[in-house]
């Protein structure tokens, strides 16, 4: 995949207008969301503005192109995912998710030659089930460090903060729910292992 934008540029502003027409100010032309889809794939960095606001509507231009590519038969997100990242709205762990899905990306990413070389030397052989259940255990590794890293519940507490945390209305709940995710990604682990283990 060729780069054709660059990071020192200023994003390319896509104007949106009342019609639901997308206007390329870059090369003074209208566009249809293929044309920016085209654009992502290619890392053509752009902003999609509303016209007469000006409010950034990049978020739900991209989300529109997903639903597009989604409704043409481009099946990428399963059913279950979109459930459980549904379910995670005004959950109490909706903070922590974005960064997660991110980092889980950029690494799917940073490893898509070394997934492609892999499934390409194990065509007719068992299915390469091993990278994929590795780069799991690292993504969940790595989602278990931020919670860590950001939860005043999950490092040792001295005496006075476990009494602010009693203080605390909803400390206790948002504990339990804590160690509930922990023990989510335990039984995920030991799935993962039970997978690798079979012939």
């Amino acid at each position: 995949m060729v780069k054709t934008g660059s990071a020192q540029q200023d994003p390319i502003i896509i104007k949106k207008y009342a019609n639901r027409r997308l206007y390329n100010t870059a090369t003074s032309s209208y566009v249809t969301l293929d044309h920016l889809c085209t654009m992502v794939k290619e890392q053509q960095d752009f902003q999609v503005v509303d016209a007469k606001t000006g409010e950034d509507i990049t978020r739900s231009a991209l989300t529109q192109i997903i639903f597009e590519e989604e409704s043409k038969g481009q099946n990428l997100l399963p059913i279950q995912f979109l459930r459980q990242l549904i379910g995670f709205y005004g959950d109490s762990m909706e903070s922590y998710l974005p960064s997660y899905l991110e980092m889980s990306m950029e690494q799917f990413t940073r490893n898509q030659d070394q997934l492609r070389k892999t499934l390409s030397n194990t065509m007719g052989a068992a299915p390469p089930f091993q990278h994929y259940e590795e780069q799991i255990r690292q993504n969940m590794s790595m989602f278990q460090q931020a919670v860590d890293m950001f939860s005043p519940f999950s490092s040792p507490k001295s005496e006075e903060q476990e009494l602010r945390n009693k203080k605390a209305p909803g400390a206790q709940e948002e504990s339990s729910e804590l160690d509930s995710l922990k023990s989510q990604m335990a039984a995920m682990q030991e799935k993962l292992d039970a997978l690798s283990k079979k012939p």
